[in-house]
């Protein structure tokens, strides 16, 4: 692996260091373009990409890319895995896994942008509060979202379209969302199921309504 190595002068401290990347997508076609794009700026030559779940307990490429620290760090190079954002590893409770994997390995963590950008000890407890956070923030955001839809409705609204939504097709798209489907493709995946377009998908216009509905309430719900 001697192509990974950067090294520094050698009155620098530590003796070397080596920056490894890591990028992931959730299933076969969402492309890795932006994060690929997003390490090479960052000037990281060696990137393991993989598409695989975030729910996965096992991912392949981040373990490749983490081995390579233990022949490593006893020369006493810094290792670093940098990764274009923190969802890239997980949120919240699910960055625990690989956050353990790193501190085992003896491995830093740079994120290139998003919620936790800058440079993170694994092991530190700053790294575990803020990752709690982030995933806190979140599900906050959500649980206030679907409780104004469900107001809404109450008072005879409609949200996102003229009542073909409810809250199930609404978490659903907001999964389908984290996954970087494209408007289109999340329309495929839901089904309408109450009224006269029973059984059929909703537009990609009306996921988007409801969509921006979702980030409208959830703005809302944060500064209140």
């Amino acid at each position: 692996m001697k192509h990974l190595f950067v090294r520094r002068p050698a009155c620098a401290e530590p003796v070397g260091h080596v920056r490894v990347g890591y990028a992931r997508a959730s299933t076969a076609p969402q492309s890795l373009d932006t994060q690929l794009d997003s390490l090479a700026e960052a000037g990281v030559a060696r990137v393991f990409p993989e598409k695989i779940t975030t729910r996965a307990t096992k991912r392949p490429e981040l373990e490749a890319a983490v081995k390579p620290a233990g022949e490593i760090r006893p020369s006493g190079v810094a290792v670093t895995l940098v990764v274009h954002e923190h969802k890239r590893l997980g949120r919240g409770i699910e960055l625990a896994i690989p956050a353990e994997e790193l501190k085992a390995s003896d491995v830093g963590l740079k994120f290139l942008a998003g919620e936790l950008k800058g440079a993170h000890d694994p092991s530190g407890i700053v790294f575990t509060v803020l990752a709690a956070i982030s995933g806190m923030e979140r599900e906050y955001i959500r649980d206030r979202t679907l409780e104004g839809h469900e107001s809404a409705r109450k008072r005879g609204k409609t949200i996102g379209g003229a009542g073909v939504t409810d809250d199930s097709m609404l978490s659903m798209a907001l999964h389908l969302r984290e996954q970087e489907m494209s408007l289109r493709d999340i329309a495929k995946r839901l089904v309408i199921t109450t009224g006269t377009k029973k059984g059929q998908h909703p537009s990609p216009a009306t996921v988007m309504r409801m969509l921006r509905e979702h980030e409208k309430q959830g703005t809302t719900a944060v500064s209140t």
